[in-house]
This record gives C-alpha cells, sequence and structure tokens, in this order.
C-alpha cells in the first residue's frame, strides 16, 4: 500500500539516518529539501547553503533523488508574520509547533502526495504513531494515535501537537523508536559519520548567530517603558520594549537586593510589572485558560461541561503535570479550555501551547490565553504585602 515515500532532508544526522532506513526497508525514496527562509533578505546569520550540500550530498550517497521545495511565500504569510504580530502584541509564540502545523504538515505534506506522487511522507522527528514507524500497522479503519519517542530529553511530541489526523495518518517516523545516541551510532556503523559528527541546529533558525533581542529590534519598533514592581507599585528600572521580555525572564535591572523577572506585560500601557525573586508567588498558577484546541485524538471523556482527566506541560523539557480539564464555548463560537493543574507551575505564558498526554498517547494541544489568578493570594503572601506599602 506505501510504496512511494518523500522523506525531509535536512542536513542533520536525523534526517540522514531516517533515509537510509527508508531505502533499506525497500520503499522507493525520494528526498526533499525545504528552504523556509529567503538568505536573499538575510546577512549571513542563517545560512542553509551547508546543509543543502550535505542534504545532496546524502542523496548522492543513498542513490536517491532530492527535490528542493520553496516554502519562503507561505513561511512568512502562516509562521513568520504571525510570530512578529504576537510579539508586537506582547504574547509569546511557539514558531516551531506553528512550522510543523503549516509548512511541515500541511504544505510539505500536500506537495509530496500531489505533486510527487508519494504515498507517505517521513520525518526525522523523535515521535511514533500505533501505525508503527513504516506503517507496517496501518489500518485505514483505526484512529491514528501521536505517541511518544522512548528517548525522554529528544521526544518530539510537544511540537507535533497542533499536526492534523489525516497528515498523521500517513507519516512515518523512521527514527521514532531510537535514542539520539542510537541514532548516531546506527549513522557511524552505515558510513554516515560526518553527519553523526554534525553540529545539531539549536534554537530559532531564522535567528542564527545574533540574540533573539538584536533579530527581534530588526522588525519591531523600539517602544521603551517601564518597569514596575508589582509589590510596591514603584518604577524600577526602564525597558526597550514588551517584545524584548517574556514572562518569568530575569530583567536586567541594576540596584536590587535580589533579581527581578517578568510577571506580566500591559500592551495598552506599555508597562512590565515584575516580581522579586525567581521563586516569587505571583508567577505560579495552578489555572490555564486555553483556546481552540486541535486534537489529533480527542481525550477520551471530554465533552462540553464535562472535566476529564490528563496530563499538561506547556515547555517540552518539563515534567508532565497532572490535570482536569473542562471544554466551554462562548458566545463568539470559540472553543475555550479551562485547565485546573495538580501542582502550580512557574511563567505559564501567553500565545505558547497547553499540550496535553494520557499515558504515552499525545492527544494535541490548544494556545495559551492566560494564566489563572496566582497562588500567592494566600493570607500569610497578603499580610506580607500590605506590611511593605
Amino acid at each position: 500500500m506505501f510504496r512511494r515515500v518523500v522523506v525531509g532532508i535536512s542536513g542533520g544526522v536525523d534526517s540522514a539516518v531516517s533515509a537510509y532506513l527508508l531505502k533499506k526497508q525497500g520503499f522507493e525514496v525520494c528526498g526533499a529539501f525545504m528552504k523556509n527562509w529567503d538568505l536573499i533578505d538575510e546577512s549571513g546569520y542563517c545560512s542553509g547553503e551547508q546543509d543543502l550540500e550535505d542534504a545532496h550530498r546524502l542523496c548522492r550517497m543513498l542513490e536517491i533523488p532530492l527535490e528542493e521545495i520553496n516554502f519562503v511565500k507561505d513561511y512568512w504569510l502562516e509562521v513568520f508574520g504571525n510570530f512578529l504580530k504576537d510579539y508586537e502584541a506582547g504574547i509569546t509564540p511557539n514558531p516551531d509547533i506553528l512550522c510543523n502545523r503549516h509548512i511541515k504538515f500541511n504544505r510539505f505534506f500536500r506537495h509530496a502526495r500531489e505533486r510527487l506522487g508519494a504515498d507517505a511522507i517521513a520525518t526525522g522527528h523523535y515521535a511514533r504513531t500505533n501505525f508503527g514507524p513504516f506503517l507496517e500497522q496501518y489500518n485505514e479503519k483505526q484512529a491514528v494515535r501521536l505517541l511518544m519517542a522512548p528517548d525522554p530529553i529528544k521526544d518530539q511530541t510537544f511540537f507535533l501537537s497542533q499536526i492534523t489526523a489525516d497528515a498523521l495518518r500517513r507519516t512515518m517516523f523512521p527514527i521514532g523508536s531510537l535514542t539520539k545516541r542510537q541514532v548516531k551510532q546506527l549513522a557511524t556503523e552505515v558510513g554516515l559519520e560526518s553527519y553523526a559528527r554534525k553540529k545539531e541546529s539549536m534554537g530559532i533558525c531564522f535567528v542564527g548567530k545574533r540574540t533573539f533581542q538584536q533579530f527581534i529590534a530588526e522588525y519591531i519598533e523600539t517602544k521603551p517603558g517601564p518597569f514596575v514592581d508589582v509589590d510596591s507599585g514603584k518604577e524600577v528600572g526602564r525597558h526597550a520594549g514588551l517584545h524584548h521580555w517574556t514572562v518569568g525572564q530575569k530583567c536586567k535591572i541594576g540596584g536590587c537586593l535580589q533579581p527581578y523577572y517578568v510577571l506580566r506585560k500591559h500592551r495598552e500601557t506599555n508597562v512590565i510589572e515584575v516580581a522579586s525573586g525567581h521563586d516569587h508567588p505571583l508567577l505560579y498558577t495552578d489555572m490555564v485558560y486555553a483556546e481552540q484546541p486541535v486534537w489529533i485524538n480527542t481525550p477520551p471523556g471530554l465533552k462540553r461541561g464535562q472535566v476529564v482527566r490528563c496530563e499538561f506541560r506547556f515547555q517540552h523539557t518539563k515534567p508532565l503535570v497532572g490535570c482536569s480539564v473542562i471544554e466551554t464555548e462562548e458566545n463568539d463560537d470559540r472553543i475555550r479550555l479551562f485547565v485546573k493543574l495538580d501542582k502550580p507551575l512557574r511563567a505559564i505564558t501567553p500565545g505558547q501551547y497547553a499540550v496535553f498526554y494520557r499515558n504515552e498517547e499525545c492527544f494535541g494541544s490548544a494556545r495559551i490565553v492566560q494564566p489563572g489568578p496566582s497562588v500567592a493570594y494566600s493570607k500569610e503572601w497578603l499580610l506580607k504585602r500590605e506590611a511593605s506599602l
């Protein structure tokens, strides 16, 4: 049923080993290199030339064709444009989740199926499905389930939580059941040692070697404003713009007994409220409001007004936390989720994603609108705050 597979080739070891395994399995394999960022508009910070050269070299070694696909316009409109709008609004987005949703598992998936005649696509993500790494257990009558990788550090289901079930049904994750160490070891054993030695790309591609502050300043106008201590209500410093800061981030404010951290950003007044101390109680909450969920599989039992138990994370490296979820719908027809966490978490950030799991399955995610009330409003904290005013 699945004969021709188009695999995304990035020039790194994960996609290299994925392509090798597909070829070894006997599939008719075609490589695809996606160009998502226009290098002509940049100053050499995010060069993909070496990655493209490595992709061509790999495909020559494996004797498979390589298709270069330009998604620059799509990426700008569907990922980067929204990324800038969010930062201008004081919201912190997640471009990796948006890229997977709009580009890799939408534009690329459709291009591979419709123009390249693919029966399925493959990527080098560390993730699994119930259909197996090569769709060997595919069942057209069965729902597809996104499952966590055995490597907890490299597991990428968090970043895949907004893709559609239709795309996932025809996606292979050849290395999804392997650890990073096993992938590098296999690469070395089969003659792909140069890819195993290659330095991994970290962070957001289009930022490149600049600091994020340097990068974002090229696209969003600087608008200075005050840092205000949430406890005293007094101005304690100045910032260069809301877009330079995210909730929970340490602020560079001199003359303080202990460091300040971003608590809230106010677009209307351009004020950033800050809290003194990394573990200030106001930075913690056990409630989250999110909206417009994308479900690969709807959590069993989730119906309007019904409470279901799941596990939650909003940062892919953090441990899962138990939670209760209830779905509501307001007059504007937007589906909203109220999430009550089993324990408070620090710096829940608007614009990030609430990703839901149960056991090893990732159900999907919803964009966080705002954190709930802080756990700080205890009698002890209120008395302490009153004494300081």
